[in-house]
């Protein structure tokens, strides 16, 4: 999995000293996630976490805005493909980093998502008896309470690359998230037309000497706060939906927050 952040970074003023040893992005990605048990050791047959480290930057923004400030990308050590994908952990782990670093301001967000089968402990939550991963309905309670204030306006891009089976789903995929039981990212639209997609560059892992075709859907909606907290769990929801619905090819999530 791949994140990278979009917007302004302050870092936090820090006196120096002459054996002052600075922690960065990667140095503190990696502690963290050693600390919540989400890291895989990298030694041989090493068990239990999600993830192994691979590379992480974060520095203030220069160029075009929104810039991208920070960077995340890490490999999945249980790459089940009928698991849910972490991406909730993997982006509230990369806020943790950057709230040490600095005074963030978040504008925008990218995610890549890798090939993924709908997870396999889903539940009916909706009137037409749809199913949504088990552990997307418990962790949309941690939500609940969220002060209607925070509610966000946002806009999200799902790039197929190019396949073009996200296209041929996304209107299934916006029925089903409007009939679930949840209040986390409530759905309003869809639009196919260009002038729509959010797009944000650099594309991760794209060759800029290739023409490519991109294949891209945006949903627009209300999120329950801006926050990488709910994001993470906004990525792994419309994840599990599109292959619930039969596109299980890696995606480009791109997400900003939108005028009221």
């Amino acid at each position: 999995m791949f994140a990278a952040l979009f917007g302004e970074l302050v870092p936090h003023p820090r006196p120096v000293t002459s054996d002052d040893v600075r922690q960065d992005a990667y140095s503190l990605f990696y502690a963290r996630s050693s600390a919540m048990g989400w890291l895989t050791p990298a030694v041989p047959g090493a068990a239990g976490g999600l993830w192994g480290m691979n590379d992480a930057e974060a520095a203030p923004g220069s160029g075009a805005q929104p810039s991208r400030v920070a960077f995340f990308q890490v490999v999945l050590t249980e790459p089940d493909l009928g698991k849910l994908l972490p991406v909730q952990q993997f982006l509230v782990c990369a806020g943790d980093v950057m709230a040490r670093l600095g005074a963030l301001r978040l504008d925008a967000l990218q995610v890549l998502l890798p090939e993924r089968n709908a997870d396999a402990d889903a539940q009916s939550d909706s009137p037409s008896g749809m199913r949504i991963a088990s552990s997307l309905l418990h962790a949309s309670d941690w939500f609940a309470d969220c002060d209607p204030r925070l509610r966000a306006p946002v806009r999200v891009t799902l790039n197929g690359g190019h396949d073009p089976s996200v296209r041929a789903v996304a209107p299934a995929v916006l029925t089903w998230l409007q009939e679930l039981h949840q209040e986390v990212f409530l759905g309003d639209s869809l639009s196919l037309a260009d002038d729509d997609h959010l797009i944000l560059r650099p594309i991760p892992f794209e060759d800029p000497a290739a023409h490519l075709v991109h294949h891209r859907v945006t949903f627009r909606g209300t999120l329950a706060e801006w926050s990488l907290d709910a994001l993470g769990w906004l990525a792994a929801f419309l994840a599990d939906g599109v292959s619930r619905h039969g596109d299980g090819t890696s995606l480009l999530l791109t997400v900003d927050r939108t005028a009221t």
